[in-house]
Parts: structure tokens; sequence; C-alpha cells
């Protein structure tokens, strides 16, 4: 499935980075390299999406932005926090609920092994 094939590629190369960098960096430097790594294999990739909100058929700028959005398919969430907390989970299920994709990742890379930073959410 492209979904499936997709994700896998964000995984990888959210590995690559977080091998490369470390933890401890500002989230706005690890979405630069993550984004770097996507488009070197050819993936579309849009950071930092306008997300609306549609109330009654109308859209409306409420601040929501997409960290970094995979060919309109996987929405990813960055976060270089020290845990985790329910708030960020909350975060990308609506990310997820606004923008009508099925699959995100939740990589918080303030982690010393990126596994233990790392959730796949499913809609």
């Amino acid at each position: 499935m492209e979904l499936e094939r997709i994700f896998k590629q964000v995984l990888d190369c959210s590995f690559t980075v977080h091998t490369e960098l470390g933890p401890g960096l500002l989230e706005s430097a690890y979405q630069e390299c993550l984004c770097f790594e996507l488009q070197q294999l050819g993936l579309r990739v849009e950071k930092q999406k306008p997300l609306p909100l549609v109330y009654k058929g109308v859209k409306l700028d409420v601040g929501y932005r997409i960290d970094i959005l995979v060919e309109n398919l996987v929405v990813i969430e960055l976060k270089s926090v020290d845990v985790l907390a329910d708030i960020h989970m909350a975060q990308i299920l609506t990310y997820l609920k606004l923008s009508g994709c099925k699959l995100g990742l939740l990589a918080n890379l303030n982690v010393r092994h990126l596994k233990d930073g790392i959730k796949r959410v499913i809609l």
C-alpha cells in the first residue's frame, strides 16, 4: 500500500536525522533536516502547512499548522520536549481529523533513543 510505503520512508528519515543530530536541538532544526531527507527521496513535503477549521461552511484560520505534511497523506508532528504529554497526542489527532489524513507520526526527538520518542497515530 502506498500509504505504508510513505510512512516507512518517513520513519527511516526520522531515524536518519536523529542519528545525525542526536537530542537537544530546537524542533525547527529537526524539521528542516527531516524535510531535506524526505525531499531527497522525491517526496512532496509541505512544512508549517496552515490547517483551517471549517465552521458552518466557512474556512477559519485558527492558528493550526501541520509541522510536515508528506504527499498529502502523512501528518508529522515534531517535538523536542522532555516527555510527550497527552496534549501532544490530542494535537496530532486534531490535525488528522481536520486534514482528512488517516496516518500520522508524533515524534519527540529530544530522547536518547528515537524508538522511545515515536508514536504512530491512526485515525
